[in-house]
């Protein structure tokens, strides 16, 4: 068993009254009997922006859904603010990868968005002006407005990520997971889901994010998770994000990596 990884930015003389933001204790899920993920150990005790990374099938999408609950758990616990997922989830907001989605769905950009309004209302109560006007303001804030009647298959595959980190927004939750946000989108969508990041986490929301674009992970995640079937590190990105670490969680699939550790390596000597 790995030693248990714990972050914590600022820890206070009451911390240890207070559960932890999420707390995942020897996590296995396998699928038809084969580990996807091994005992993986992580806990957060305040507010973070952290990426996952790791090699194509590490467990990184896994390890999301093993933590909201979308999978079954072989082995280990999963506590979110001190509960179950299914007992916190108005405080959760979760943004599926892309390809997951279906975008043939006969419904508007709006829609999609008023549909994270609905933990607050109950699924039989009909949004209220108030619950319209908020979810135009969380298109807005992604520069979506325009694209409000929108349907949702007549959308780049940019907006559609947009639209799904509106809906995010409209959650108003305290804390996200996000898989692969930025993965085949333009430069300027990019922009708008790194600036939502900050911005969630300036509100003092924790962000879970699965990335895979290793020449950002030290400009957007001030912590990082490493997975390769089990945890191979974890900790502030600064201290954490090394060539070693890097290897040890790649292993022989380095070829393309070689970069962006000699780009860790520059770095670290011109600190």
């Amino acid at each position: 068993m790995q030693p248990r990884t714990t972050i914590a930015a600022d820890r206070t003389s009451t911390a240890s009254l207070t559960p932890p933001i999420l707390d995942v204790h020897d996590v296995t899920v396998a699928y038809h009997q084969r580990p996807v993920l091994w005992d993986v150990d992580f806990t957060i005790n305040s507010p973070q922006l952290v990426g996952i990374i790791g090699p194509n099938g590490a467990g990184k999408s896994t390890f999301i859904k093993a933590v909201l609950g979308l999978v079954p758990l072989a082995g280990g616990s999963v506590r979110i603010f001190g509960g179950a997922a299914d007992a916190v989830r108005r405080r959760i907001g979760y943004v599926p990868q892309r390809e997951s989605v279906d975008w043939d769905f006969p419904v508007s950009v709006l829609d999609v968005v008023l549909m994270g309004t609905y933990g607050r209302l109950g699924w039989f109560r009909r949004p209220k002006a108030a619950d319209t006007a908020w979810a135009r303001e969380c298109l807005a804030q992604v520069g979506m407005a325009d694209f409000a009647h929108r349907q949702i298959g007549q959308l780049s595959g940019g907006q559609q990520q947009r639209t799904f980190l509106a809906r995010a927004l409209a959650q108003k939750a305290d804390i996200y997971f996000m898989d692969e946000p930025m993965a085949g989108v333009d430069a300027a969508t990019e922009r708008v889901v790194f600036t939502l990041l900050k911005q969630l986490r300036a509100e003092g929301k924790s962000v879970l994010v699965v990335h895979h674009d290793l020449r950002t992970v030290e400009e957007y995640f001030e912590t990082v998770m490493m997975l390769n079937m089990r945890l191979t590190a974890a900790g502030p990105t600064a201290q954490t994000f090394t060539p070693a670490n890097l290897r040890k969680t790649y292993g022989p699939r380095l070829e393309v990596l070689d970069a962006a550790a000699e780009a860790v390596r520059t770095k670290q000597r011109s600190d």
